[in-house]
């Protein structure tokens, strides 16, 4: 494709006044589902179809949004295009489009996810040549948001407002691509609704264009579909079917300043060998990769590395858990080998001996920036725990998700 768009921007500025008494005090976008804000799904989304760079549009409680996800998330830049007082859609979108460099901007709303071949949706973008292209998905029942008509061209025709029409028909899906200059030059007032003022507008009819996609789409705007994401984003999002975990620090109590060199040494995290039996029976395989540099520094032996394994395996067994296979690196840098995390030599190794495996399919789980980038480099699904408080601000470009600890990820399962 000659043109490709790199630059979106998130609507992520609504009150979630309809969710308020399901999220407290919590920005809608930012509403867990599945062990992660709703907002990252929308990255993950973008950045598989080639966004390098995100403006979120935030208002209300923009501080928690900015907290989590800070200046990039896993590889897309970030900027923050703040309302200091509501502008509604349309004047938060001509906020945000400022902070753009390119002219054709991809817009999604924050609370919406709908899963389109953007591929498709810029081909005909381009091809049309118009102002504004929206993504419409087809429903049963049109009632609760409203009806979009168009002829077989996707030249627009009509909108029809909630509760007046009923039965199936096409709606807005939230998400559209914008030319800015021309949106800048309409002469809007700063605070405007983009729906109301320019959507619905008749002299405003021949500048869009729209395209139907069936893909999955759920708003979260209300209690009942908020619930149901949480039931049904497992699904959409599938789980992993092998489990790669770090030691010190994710299974047992790290020897602050040293190493575990014996078995009395090695004590279990709360909650542990409990995590352990439950992943037993939802993972195929499950596999240790540790660092164990003090055996290169001479600190302690290999025939103590296996010492502690085999206490520490019994143990494992015992409360009905199970470890597949223990991979360790001695190295004293990532350089040797490249099997030191965060190389993902220790993934290789594990793949030779397990030729089903996929990391696509996989989960590391870890309490180190090193476990993660080893997850992250791999293509795996990445855990951050926070055995040890909040996550470090450079751990958020590598990590799907945050739990407390392994018995809180266990439990999600």
């Amino acid at each position: 494709m000659d043109n490709m768009i790199t630059e979106a921007i998130i609507l992520a500025g609504g009150f979630g006044t309809r969710l308020k008494h399901v999220l407290g005090n919590i920005p809608k976008p930012m509403a867990p589902v599945d062990g992660r804000p709703f907002l990252a799904y929308l990255f993950e989304r973008l950045r598989g179809v080639g966004i390098n760079h995100v403006i979120l549009s935030t208002g209300y409680m923009h501080e928690k949004v900015q907290e989590y996800f800070g200046d990039s998330y896993r590889g897309i830049n970030i900027s923050y295009a703040q309302e200091t007082t509501p502008l509604f859609t349309g004047g938060a979108i001509a906020l945000a489009s400022t902070y753009a460099k390119s002219n054709d901007i991809l817009v999604l709303n924050g609370d919406t996810l709908f899963d389109i071949d953007f591929a498709v949706f810029q081909k005909f973008h381009f091809e049309k040549g118009n102002n504004i292209t929206i993504a419409l998905r087809k429903v049963e029942n049109v009632e609760r948001y409203g009806a979009v008509k168009v002829d077989a061209d996707g030249n627009l025709l009509d909108f029809v407002e909630k509760g007046k029409l009923s039965g199936e028909g096409f709606i807005n899906g939230g998400i559209y691509i914008v030319k800015k200059d021309w949106l800048l030059k309409q002469g809007m007032p700063s605070k405007f609704s983009f729906e109301k003022e320019i959507l619905e507008m008749p002299s405003f009819r021949k500048n869009i264009v729209a395209y139907p996609f069936g893909g999955y789409f759920i708003d979260i705007g209300v209690p009942e579909d908020y619930y149901k994401a949480q039931r049904e984003f497992g699904g959409l999002f599938p789980k992993a079917k092998y489990l790669f975990l770090d030691r010190d620090g994710t299974i047992n109590k790290r020897v602050v300043g040293g190493y575990v060199t014996k078995p009395e040494e090695f004590v279990f995290l709360d909650g542990v060998k409990d995590a352990l039996a439950i992943f037993a029976k939802k993972f195929d395989r499950i596999f240790i990769v540790t660092n164990q540099r003090g055996i290169g520094k001479k600190l302690f032996t290999e025939q103590q590395f296996e010492e502690v394994h085999s206490s520490m395996m019994k143990e494992i067994v015992d409360a009905g858990g199970r470890i597949d296979r223990i991979y360790h690196c001695v190295d004293l840098t990532c350089e040797e080998t490249g099997r030191r995390k965060p190389e993902i030599g220790m993934a290789k190794e594990a793949k030779r001996d397990f030729p089903e495996l996929d990391f696509a399919e996989s989960t590391m789980v870890g309490d180190a920036i090193s476990d993660l980038q080893f997850g992250y480099k791999a293509g795996m699904q990445t855990v951050y725990l926070l055995t040890d408080g909040d996550a470090p601000e450079e751990t958020k470009d590598y990590t799907d998700k945050f739990y407390k600890d392994l018995k809180t990820f266990a439990e999600t399962l």
